[in-house]
């Protein structure tokens, strides 16, 4: 299917399934988004207001968020959700923000985590144990990764959720942090959690394939020392987190939400090669291991993704070839050192 404009695209990636709309059903009371202006903030957010208009029910859908730009915030606002200005870290912002008994904590640090440790641990750390105080009384959908896990054998059928945690560096550290903290006041304050650990959400101007396609477009080497990765589209990847409302839980619910599919770099590089019409440039070996996660738990809940690999790789292809905007920040799929 081709995607024509940025209005097309994000229209797609909110398009709220039947088990969102039947999850929005049953929910009671009002959601904020905190991190509604991140790269996934938006879709997400506009996913929750169609399924709860969708299911005739009436309820505020706040986003919050530093706003990279007025226009970001006026398009949520244009779409029906109440924006909001917000720097998490001040408490008073924070708690001036409207009461809801639904939360969806997106709030996070990764790029340029290197050389800003301090800031890395004190919003993926410190933050979450902010959020907790102020929301005490709502039940939250916590973002994570699956960067929190340790390198699997490509053939090992990816971590699941009950596998140990061995987070690289400080980013993964930090998330892992994350999951603590909100598990510590799950647990003290009895509040319902669900840690999402995302691995990893794609869309046409940003992810893993989209790196890969711009690098084989431009003619630019294609690293394939972690040889293989897991992906998600993000309208697949929006419709679990909501539904994961319904399995919040204290001790918290832990689902992984990643694609089935391994993938290969070197045949998804290969692959762009021949729908573009380019040799790609392939640039080192691959590593017997790497960052797969096992998604089968939330295909049993919430069903498999509806969109494959092939039909990611081939919008994306169309719309990179066609110079479609871009949100300008690679994934770095290519680390291994947990240096982002």
């Amino acid at each position: 299917m081709r995607v024509n404009t940025i209005e097309e695209l994000e229209n797609q990636l909110s398009e709220p399934t039947q088990g969102v709309i039947e999850t929005m059903g049953r929910l009671e009371g009002d959601i904020i988004v905190l991190g509604a202006g991140g790269k996934m903030g938006p879709t997400l957010t506009r996913m929750a207001k169609r399924a709860s208009d969708a299911a005739g029910v009436k309820r505020r859908i706040i986003g919050a968020s530093i706003f990279p730009s007025e226009r970001d915030k006026l398009a949520l606002q244009a779409a029906g959700v109440e924006a909001i200005d917000c720097d998490f870290l001040d408490q008073n912002q924070l708690d001036a923000l409207p009461d809801a008994p639904n939360v969806v904590f997106m709030v996070g640090m990764k790029f340029g985590s290197v050389g800003a440790e301090a800031l890395t641990w004190a919003i993926n750390v410190y933050l979450p144990g902010m959020v907790s105080q102020r929301y005490f009384k709502s039940r939250i959908v916590v973002f994570s990764s699956g960067n929190i896990y340790k390198f699997v054998p490509t053939d090992s059928g990816g971590s699941d959720e009950s596998c140990p945690t061995e987070p690289i560096g400080d980013y993964a550290m930090s998330v892992l942090g994350r999951e603590r903290i909100f598990s510590h006041f799950s647990g003290t304050l009895n509040i319902p959690v669900a840690l999402i650990r995302l691995n990893y959400a794609v869309e046409l101007r940003y992810g893993v394939l989209v790196d890969i396609a711009q690098k084989v477009w431009a003619g630019e080497p294609v690293d394939i020392s972690n040889g293989y990765v897991n992906v998600i589209w993000q309208t697949d990847a929006n419709s679990m987190i909501l539904q994961a409302f319904d399995k919040a839980a204290s001790p918290p619910f832990v689902l992984n939400v990643a694609g089935p599919e391994f993938l290969s770099v070197r045949k998804v590089a290969e692959g762009y090669g021949e729908i573009m019409g380019k040799k790609p440039i392939i640039q080192g070996t691959e590593n017997p291991d790497a960052l797969l996660s096992n998604g089968s738990l939330g295909y049993s809940l919430f069903g498999k993704p509806r969109t494959d690999s092939r039909q990611m790789m081939e919008m994306i292809s169309d719309w990179v070839m066609r110079g479609g905007e871009s949100i300008g920040k690679p994934t770095h799929f290519e680390t291994r050192d947990g240096k982002f």
